[in-house]
């Protein structure tokens, strides 16, 4: 009876380390490739050991006599199988929490219909950037880039092709910048581009070239047809530094929307940088 029982706690410990494997692929499933996911499957391999060391010892003494002290060997064979396994377990609700975190504080920041920064972020950045300027004295500038005539564009083709121009745009935007600069929807069909390290002259020229790529390339549209539509789509955008004259965030995103208008007025797909307004 006594091996009855041996046999049994040897067994449902196998089944424990089994079911820890399972745990522990659904795990390795959820991380990116990279050296942390190469220490996890080191781990299955180091897990897989295990158990053919309890099937070894289960087959060896399968119909030895038990006494009553050699419950320990498979007392701790249990509490191993168990302590793997709920090392695991946690493991996974551990990366499934931080995925979820991720998402979350993905969607948080995230314009759902470009997919570039929301409002919210670039705010949050641009205070970043500008503490940065005041502490350091480093040069900071701001892009405001809107989508000419884009009521035309919703009443004429539909809020579809707005919606797939400020795509477009979007698209241009990342494809323009630099890795350092920071791009987002700032609000309807204006996007903002933070600059940091650079003057306004090389930020004007950034800005320029976000104008050329919008205008150069066709904003091709298909409605069903077998041509795609081609929709004219152009871009004006103002340009703004950060000055040391005792200005503000505030005072920033004012001159840069105002130097925005005057593109407006001046005839669009023009870029007007602050500096040069007089």
């Amino acid at each position: 009876m006594l091996n009855l029982f041996v046999n049994g706690i040897i067994l449902v410990s196998a089944g424990i380390l089994v079911g820890s494997l399972i745990t522990l692929r659904r795990l390795v499933h959820r991380l990116p490739p990279g050296p942390g996911r190469r220490g996890w499957d080191l781990m299955a391999v180091l897990t897989l050991f295990f158990l053919i060391g309890y099937l070894a010892y289960l087959i060896i003494f399968w119909s030895q006599p038990v006494n009553w002290p050699d419950l320990i060997v498979p007392w701790v064979f249990f509490c191993t199988a168990c302590f793997v396994w709920l090392a695991y377990y946690l493991s996974l609700q551990s990366a499934i929490d931080v995925r979820r975190i991720t998402l979350l504080e993905h969607e948080n920041i995230t314009d759902p219909l470009t997919g570039m920064y929301n409002r919210r972020f670039l705010e949050r950045r641009l205070h970043e950037e500008y503490s940065r300027f005041e502490r350091y004295a480093a040069p900071l500038c701001v892009i405001l880039v809107d989508i000419d005539h884009f009521k035309s564009v919703n009443d004429l083709y539909g809020h579809q092709a707005g919606d797939l121009a400020l795509n477009y745009v979007a698209k241009m935007i990342r494809k323009t910048i630099r890795t350092s600069d920071v791009a987002g929807r700032y609000g309807g069909d204006e996007f903002m581009v933070i600059t940091p390290s650079i003057h306004t002259g090389t930020a004007g020229v950034l800005a320029e070239r976000i104008r050329q790529n919008v205008a150069a390339q066709p904003f091709l549209m298909n409605d069903g047809t077998d041509t795609p539509r081609e929709i004219p789509l152009t871009v004006s955008a103002g340009v703004m530094g950060a000055s040391n004259k005792g200005d503000t965030i505030q005072n920033l995103i004012h001159e840069v929307d105002i130097a925005l208008y005057h593109a407006k007025q001046a005839g669009r797909n023009r870029v007007i940088v602050g500096d040069a307004m007089g």
